[in-house]
């Protein structure tokens, strides 16, 4: 069986700053003795991302000695621009353009802020390198079979090595334990559920929930851009500005049962 992490053509390792993408960086460098000259590491900053994913991206960069090119959508031409760990939006920036030029919020049903904010800016940025035509590979695992499926269905050539080499969380969280660094992101009630976009709105509720009450001030950004549309993220959740007043009143009325929503930002 040839090595799922081995670079044979253009190939953007797209890496969303957690630990699944990382440990994914981690085993194509290590396939490749580097990272080869058709190899890109590609970081998309939305600018909701925390602190402690920025930081982690740097680590990553420092410690394995590899380049992270770091993309912001922008939205006048050409698309996007290059930052550094320094320059990153911290203020939600992106993802604010993104929604003035589009008036409307994404939302379940068109989740279109992963496309235009990650996939669209990757593409416009390896075109401009001269290269149309190449392979992403994404930190998906092989405990995530509906996600790996929908990945064989998209018109996109995607590849996710991590699942065709089988490999689970568990794996991905004994290697972190023998790192001399990690992401450094506090549980909220026993759960790592903070992650990339500090609240998405695909996150279930009660998780949702338990971060604002851990930190109201998160929800600030998400409150300004419904009121900014006259919108919800989520339909099928309250707004963000009545979820900060349960939260207040340390109410708990979402069930666990709901299962979040995946997308391309992964782990």
């Amino acid at each position: 069986m040839s090595n799922p992490f081995k670079i044979l053509e253009p190939t953007v390792v797209s890496f969303s700053g957690g630990r699944t993408s990382a440990y994914m960086l981690h085993e194509t460098l290590k396939a490749n003795n580097g990272l080869p000259d058709d190899g890109f590491v590609i970081f998309s900053n939305t600018g909701k991302e925390v602190e402690e994913t920025l930081q982690f991206v740097k680590d990553c960069e420092t410690f394995w000695n590899v380049p992270i090119t770091w993309l912001e959508y922008i939205s006048e031409k050409p698309g996007y621009k290059v930052v550094n760990f320094e320059t990153a939006s911290r203020d939600g920036k992106p993802f604010e353009d993104l929604i003035i030029k589009k008036n409307y919020l994404p939302n379940p049903l068109a989740r279109f802020c992963t496309e235009e904010l990650k996939v669209k800016v990757i593409t416009k940025f390896m075109k401009d390198k001269g290269i149309e035509d190449f392979v992403t590979f994404v930190g998906i695992r092989a405990d995530e079979p509906r996600r790996v499926a929908k990945m064989k269905i998209n018109k996109d050539i995607k590849e996710t090595p991590l699942a065709s080499a089988k490999i689970g969380i568990n794996h991905i969280l004994q290697f972190w334990e023998k790192q001399d660094f990690d992401l450094n992101l506090k549980s909220v009630n026993g759960n790592s559920i903070l992650g990339n976009c500090d609240l998405c709105f695909l996150k279930k509720a009660n998780h949702k929930l338990s971060l604002i009450q851990d930190n109201p001030d998160r929800a600030i950004w998400w409150i300004n851009m419904e009121n900014k549309v006259n919108a919800k993220f989520n339909i099928g959740h309250p707004d963000y500005n009545s979820m900060v007043q349960y939260s207040k009143k340390q109410i708990d009325m979402f069930s666990d049962d709901e299962e979040a929503i995946a997308c391309f930002c992964g782990d």
